[in-house]
């Protein structure tokens, strides 16, 4: 991927959502939600601070991540259908390392 995101901006890629529901009901694509949860792809490098300091955001590309339902704008780069968002937008960062689904 030749992307390279600015300021305080991030390139995300959903992660698949369940497919069954924990009664072993399976969920149609039509009917799922997508889910919140996703792996960072890129990272810019940061944003600027009233004094004009680079403030460095604390994701970096691999964490896997919570965002808002409506966060975010889908954009096709590659093919691949990813989100561009601002860090402020993210919820929080899934520890344990990098995304252990397979991405949609």
């Amino acid at each position: 991927m030749n992307f390279r995101p600015l300021h305080d901006r991030v390139v995300v890629r959903r992660l698949k959502a369940e497919e069954k529901t924990a009664g072993g009901i399976i969920i149609p694509d039509t009917a799922a939600e997508k889910p919140m949860e996703g792996e960072i792809i890129a990272a810019g490098p940061g944003a600027r601070n009233e004094q004009g300091q680079l403030v460095a955001l604390d994701v970096k590309a691999g964490d896997r991540v919570l965002f808002g339902k409506w966060s975010g704008t889908e954009v096709k780069i590659d093919g691949e259908e990813l989100l561009i968002m601002k860090e402020s937008d993210i919820m929080g960062i899934i520890e344990g390392g990098a995304a252990k689904k397979k991405a949609a």
